[in-house]
Order: C-alpha cells, then sequence, then structure tokens
C-alpha cells in the first residue's frame, strides 16, 4: 500500500507545479462522463428494441437533471468550504508575514546593537575561528569585519590578569591589550552559546573597558600601603615616644618609691605620694594609647589558651583592693560554680578589660563598693561578666556615646575625674575582637552596671596554660551559717555563696540580735566582720564560742593588726577581705580541732593580698647579677633595688661592656647568676649583646646564664625579639618592685634547686 501513497503524494505535486495541465485533464474527464452518459442515454431510448415511452423518457431525463443539480449543489458547497479554508490560509500567511517581517526587524535590530555595544563582542567556534564581531572589536583591532571573520586573530596582550570561573561556567578574567590609543584594560566574560539546536555550541566573548576600574583599584592599593605604611609609623612613633616617656619615668616612679622608704616628715611624705601618684597617672595614659594604637591598627592578637577563671577574677580584685580601701570602698568578686575550673581564652586580654571596668567604677564610686560578678551565659560556652558599682552613674544621652574614643560622660566629670576617655573605648573593642558585646545599664546617682558575654569554652581536659585544680567545695547541706556583718557588696556576695553552697545563711547586721539569736540552733560556722571593731567581735565571738567550733573574723589588711593577738583565742581563724572562695571553703571544711590556724595551713589560704608594696626579701646569700642600663638613673636605680634584695650588682652602659663583663667572668669561673639586659643602648643593643653571649655558650659546655629584657617598649614586636634572640622574660619599664622581686626570687628558688 506504501506504493500507492507515493504515487498519489506524486500526482498531488505534479497538479501543484501544473494547474492548466491538471484542469485540462479534469475537464476532459467531465466532458467525457457526461458526453457518454447523453449518449448511451439517448442511443439507448430511440433503439427499437428499447420500447420507447415518453414517460419514462421524461422521468429519466429529471433524474439526470437531479442528478446534475446534485452535483452542482456539492460543488458549489465545497467550492465555499475551499473559499473559507483559503481565507483561513491567507490570514494565517498574513500574521506569519507580519511575524516573519518582526523577527526580521528584530534581527536587525539586534544586529545594530550587536554592531554598535561600546563592549567588544566576538564570537568564535570551538576551535577559536571568529564567526562574528562587532564594531567596537574592529576598531580596537583596526580591521574590517570581514578581514577577521573566519580568522584565529588575536589582540595583543601585555598582561594576563587572574581567570576565574563563576557558578555557571562563565570565565571572567582582566587582560591588558596593547592599543593605539596605550594600553587599556579589558575585562572579559566568556561562555558557550548555542545558536541553534543542530548546530555546536560558539564562545561569546564580551569584553568591557575596565582600566578606569583597574586604575582606581591600584590606587586605593597604594593607598592603602601608604595607610599601612602610616599606621606602622605611627604605632613606632608612639613606641618610640613611649620608650622615650617610659625611661624618664622608670626614673621618677622608682627614685620616688626609694624617697618613701626613707625617713621623711609628714609633709615630704605626701609631696612624695602625690609624686607617685602623677607618675602612675602619666603610666596609665601611656599604656592607654599603645593599645588604642594597636587595635585602631587592627593588631591586636589573642591567645586561646587555658587559665583559671576565679584565681584570675580574685587576683583583679585583690589587685584593686589597697586603691579601693584607700577610699573606704568594697571589691568583691563572685564566680559562679557551674562554671568550668579552667577555660580557654586570652587571659591578659580579659584581664585588661576588667581591670579597666572595675578601676573606672572605683574610681566613680564615692560610696559603697563594686562586685565583679561571673555567671554562665544565655548560651553554652558562653561566659556573662558584670562590673556593678554604686558610683555617681551615667546619664542615659550619654551612655550611647560612653564607648566611643575620648569620650566621658560630660564635660564636668572629665574635669572632676580626669582621663582620656579611651579606657572603656579600648575595652569594647577588646570585648568584640572576642566575638562578645558589652551594654550598659546605669541609673543617675544609683550606679551602672557593665557587662559582656564572650564565648569560652570548657578548658578542663585541655593541657598546658595556667591551670587551677577545683577545691573541695565544703558540704553545707542543712547547716546553718551566721554571717554578722553590714549590709555591704562583698558581705552580699558572701551569703550568696554560701546559699549556694547549700548553706542556710542567716545574715545579722547587729551583734545583739546576732547574739540574741546563737541559742536557737547549732551553727556549723559564725562569720564576724571586723567593722564591727575588736571590742564587739570579741564580745561575741566568747558568747559564740559554745553554739559553734568555727568562729571566723573578717577584715581589711589596714587592720589586720588589730586582731593579730585575739585569733587562736576568741576567734579560730581569720579570713582578709577581698576573699577568695579557696580560703572561705578551707575554713569551712577544716576539721574543729584543727580551724586554729597554724603556719603550716597559714600560707595556702592566700590571705596576703595583693598590691602591697612592701619589697619581698630574697633568701640568704644573694645573686651576682649583671645590670647593662646606660641611662644613669635608672642604673642607679637598680643598682639599689637589688642591693635591697641582698644581691651583688655589677652596672655596664653598653652591650660591648655587657658581652666583655660576662666573658671575664666566666673566664675568672665566677659566671653571673643573671642578666638584666637593657634593649635600647650605643654601640651594640642589648639584642644583639644577648645573641652573642648565645653564641658563645652555643660552643661550651657551661651553664647557660639567664637573661631578661629591660625596656620600655610595650609592643608584641618587641617581646617576640627579645624571646629570638634568647632571652628568657621580659621586664616593662617602669619598673614595679613587686615584679622585680618575684622575678628575682624565682632565680633564687632554681638555683637552690640545681645546687
Amino acid at each position: 500500500m506504501g506504493w500507492m501513497f507515493g504515487i498519489k503524494a506524486r500526482l498531488r505535486r505534479f497538479a501543484r507545479r501544473h494547474p492548466r495541465i491538471n484542469f485540462a485533464f479534469r475537464a476532459l474527464i467531465l466532458f467525457q462522463v457526461a458526453f457518454g452518459g447523453a449518449y448511451g442515454f439517448i442511443s439507448g431510448v430511440r433503439s427499437d428494441a428499447a420500447g420507447y415511452n415518453p414517460h419514462a423518457f421524461a422521468i429519466g431525463i429529471s433524474f439526470l437533471f437531479a442528478l446534475a443539480c446534485a452535483a452542482l449543489a456539492l460543488t458549489s458547497m465545497r467550492l465555499r468550504w475551499l473559499r473559507r479554508k483559503l481565507r483561513t490560509v491567507t490570514q494565517r500567511n498574513e500574521a506569519l508575514a507580519d511575524r516573519n517581517w518582526e523577527l526580521k526587524e528584530a534581527e536587525e535590530r539586534a544586529r545594530i546593537l550587536f554592531e554598535s555595544q561600546d563592549d567588544l563582542i566576538v564570537l568564535r567556534q570551538a576551535d577559536g575561528t571568529i564567526r562574528s564581531v562587532n564594531d567596537a572589536y574592529c576598531t580596537l583591532a583596526k580591521k574590517s569585519r570581514e578581514v577577521l571573520v573566519g580568522t584565529r586573530f588575536e589582540l595583543p596582550i601585555l598582561e594576563q590578569g587572574k581567570v576565574v570561573t563563576d557558578a555557571a561556567g562563565t570565565r571572567i578574567h582582566d587582560q591588558k591589550i596593547a592599543t593605539a590609543s596605550g594600553p587599556r584594560w579589558i575585562g572579559w566574560r566568556e561562555g558557550l552559546v548555542r545558536p541553534d539546536a543542530d548546530e555546536p555550541a560558539e564562545i561569546q566573548c564580551v569584553g568591557r573597558d575596565v582600566t578606569d576600574r583597574t586604575e582606581a583599584e591600584r590606587a586605593l592599593g597604594e593607598a592603602r600601603d601608604h595607610a599601612d605604611a602610616a599606621s606602622r609609623a605611627k604605632s613606632r612613633f608612639l613606641a618610640m615616644v613611649s620608650h622615650e616617656i617610659r625611661t624618664p619615668l622608670n626614673g621618677i616612679i622608682g627614685m620616688n618609691g626609694l624617697l618613701l622608704d626613707t625617713a621623711l616628715t609628714s609633709e615630704q611624705t605626701t609631696y612624695a605620694k602625690a609624686v607617685r601618684t602623677s607618675g602612675e597617672a602619666l603610666l596609665v595614659l601611656i599604656e592607654e594609647l599603645l593599645d588604642f594604637s594597636k587595635i585602631e591598627a587592627g593588631r591586636i592578637d589573642l591567645e586561646q589558651r587555658p587559665f583559671a577563671l576565679d584565681s584570675l577574677i580574685e587576683s583583679i580584685t585583690e589587685l584593686l583592693a589597697p586603691r579601693a580601701q584607700a577610699r573606704n570602698l568594697e571589691v568583691a568578686a563572685y564566680v559562679d560554680e557551674r562554671l568550668p575550673s579552667n577555660v580557654i581564652g586570652d587571659a591578659a586580654r580579659l584581664r585588661q578589660v576588667l581591670l579597666n571596668l572595675a578601676g573606672n567604677a572605683i574610681k566613680f564610686t564615692q560610696n559603697g563598693g563594686v562586685a565583679l560578678i561571673v555567671e554562665p551565659g544565655p548560651s553554652p560556652n558562653d561566659v556573662l561578666f558584670m562590673v556593678r558599682d554604686t558610683g555617681i552613674g551615667i546619664a542615659p544621652e550619654a551612655q550611647a556615646r560612653i564607648f566611643q574614643e575620648f569620650e566621658q560622660a560630660d564635660e564636668r566629670i572629665a574635669q572632676d575625674y580626669g582621663g582620656t576617655g579611651l579606657g572603656l573605648s579600648i575595652s569594647e573593642r577588646i570585648v568584640r575582637r572576642m566575638g562578645g558585646h558589652i551594654s550598659l545599664q546605669s541609673t543617675i546617682g544609683k550606679g551602672s552596671t557593665f557587662s559582656f558575654t564572650i564565648p569560652m569554652t570548657n578548658g578542663d581536659g585541655d593541657g598546658g596554660g595556667e591551670r587551677r585544680q577545683p577545691f573541695a567545695i565544703p558540704d553545707l547541706a542543712d547547716k546553718s551559717v551566721m554571717l554578722v556583718a553590714p549590709q555591704s557588696v562583698e558581705n552580699s556576695l558572701i551569703a550568696r555563696r554560701l546559699q549556694r553552697w547549700g548553706a542556710q545563711t542567716c545574715t545579722v547586721t547587729d551583734v545583739a540580735v546576732a547574739r540574741a539569736l546563737l541559742p536557737e540552733r547549732s551553727w556549723h560556722a559564725v562569720l564576724v566582720d571586723g567593722a564591727f571593731g575588736p571590742v564587739d567581735a570579741t564580745a561575741f565571738a566568747a558568747v559564740a564560742a559554745p553554739h559553734t567550733a568555727h568562729r571566723i573574723v573578717i577584715f581589711t589588711p589596714a587592720i589586720r593588726h588589730e586582731y593579730r593577738d585575739l585569733v587562736g583565742g576568741s576567734f579560730t581563724g581569720y579570713l582578709v577581705r577581698p576573699l577568695r572562695a579557696v580560703s572561705l571553703a578551707i575554713r569551712l571544711n577544716a576539721p574543729p580541732q584543727l580551724s586554729t590556724p597554724t603556719e603550716a595551713i597559714e600560707p595556702a589560704l592566700d590571705n596576703e593580698p595583693l598590691g602591697s608594696t612592701t619589697p619581698k626579701v630574697t633568701a640568704r646569700g644573694g645573686l651576682s647579677i649583671l645590670v647593662a642600663e646606660d641611662n644613669e638613673i635608672n642604673a642607679l636605680l637598680m643598682r639599689s633595688l637589688l642591693a635591697r634584695l641582698g644581691h651583688q650588682v655589677v652596672v655596664t652602659t653598653n652591650g660591648n661592656a655587657a658581652v666583655e663583663s660576662w666573658l671575664a667572668a666566666e673566664a675568672a669561673e665566677n659566671p653571673y647568676d643573671l642578666i638584666l639586659m637593657d634593649i635600647q643602648m650605643p654601640e651594640l643593643n642589648g639584642i644583639e649583646a644577648t645573641k652573642r653571649i648565645r653564641m658563645r655558650e652555643a660552643g661550651q659546655t657551661a651553664r647557660r646564664t639567664p637573661i631578661i629584657a629591660l625596656t620600655a617598649n610595650a609592643l608584641v614586636e618587641d617581646r617576640y625579639a627579645c624571646f629570638e634572640a634568647g632571652m628568657d622574660g621580659f621586664l616593662v619599664k617602669p619598673l614595679d618592685r613587686e615584679k622585680l622581686a618575684e622575678v628575682i626570687s624565682g632565680f633564687v628558688s632554681s638555683r637552690h634547686l640545681a645546687a
């Protein structure tokens, strides 16, 4: 059957191609059919054997006429249907013609747009042959379109930028092109396009002149480099200025300390203390300026090392205690027991922030005190730090700008209390660098609370760092503890801690009321505030003796001498403000028969507050110490301080002399036990002198001489340079007598252990 359809299709195509032949053939067929039918009918009728009947003839003629009419009607209907189809086809042809015209117009517009684009546009085949380019490319290439199409022409490349491919597969890169008007940077975007489903994909390259952007980026980069260089120069300038200020300041503060240790009249003592206060204020200003400079330059680095959180917080309160107690203020700390004993973070920066906030709180508080409270934060591994005071408060309009640099609450406060306004700005930036946020709540006349939350992971299972084992918390469940003390910041925190330990705490503010409450129950311990005075406190302790085995007095170092002879009699122990949690726990854990303090357990109770100005005396025998210091006043100060500590001192004024003195001592088999080396000295600085000493020691079997750096530079890179040179420690000027004595004591102990 397939061949029949094939013949029909060919005939139809032939008829469409030759309409006249088709018409003649159809007319011939119709004539033959009509003529044959009429002739046959007439012949049949007129035949003798046909039996002509006029009626039958009329009927036949009528039938034929009817057939002709039916055929004409069918033909008319078909013609009308064909006319309708023809109109429909005509309309479709017109629509297609319109669409074809629109497509041609759109194609022409696209061609005009393609050719008139300022961007370079070139279509290439997979092998790199140019298929089409626009006028901009032709202009830049200085060639016509006819010449470029069909070639693999490439613009001359002077410099190729980095190639980046985005998620859609488009290659993006910059090229420096040589042109008649000079080198130009072109930013290219290259991607695959498919013009037709039956044709292979082509590479469409679109280039834009980005010379201005590239030059701007380069100018911006150069400006950034200049800014970085300026920032480094500023930091070095501040470091140099700091060094130049610290050097005489070291002599001022040090010599003033020596002067205060001599016999002075009351008036002279007042003047000398004023000099010390001014020197310390100047030192704080220098530290703030250096910190602000490092933070502003983005050069603040954070360490991630485990450290004892409660020890850090309590050491801060002990450091600030003398300043607070000198103004009749309290400073206390509370670390929640739910926090881990050791956490991972930057202890030095955290100490700096808390010292700044707590120091400001003491500065702006006239009555009451300051509390450092540390609790778990709202999220896991978050620690909440709060510094709460009962000071003058901060107005709402000033709270919004209090963390900006060089800002204070108002001009009156700046005049009355002084300061640069950098401390809170530095603290806020450090907290933000740690991943936290600092906030303030304050009421005029009622005090302020600075709080911040930072993430700090548990460091109990991490090795290294300054660690502390958790102390034994006393089991005070179902036990009663009486706290006889006036309402104050620290006493409320003591009561809170006792309640956390499970004790039924009874806080009484009047001694007479406390005496009346004693017979009501059995008391595990009674804590008495020394502020009531030794007479009333001792009388109450005597009355409380039958009711409790632990009678503990709490006092400040200023009134310690008043209770020295009472401990061991009326009282079974004592605690010194600010309290350490471990000291309170040891007192409450002690059995009744051991509750009386002895020399054996006294050092473990941390009863000596930090911040004492009394220098520690080293072990007998002293050390042989070489001091390399070019400043005469500082050299005299070092000699005096070390001589007071019982050491033999040799002073040199430059690095060469220090190396020669060390070599002479080694040759005489009387080596130095310790070298205190200034960093900046004439002829040979301390870094190079240390390197020479370490090089000499490398070829010998003799012991390594400890070398401690003395410098007025406080930048981190200066410390790294000291340690890389082979130094063993670092002391920043102005020298703190306590730190110097602590370092010397450490070397004395190590020497005795080695012996």
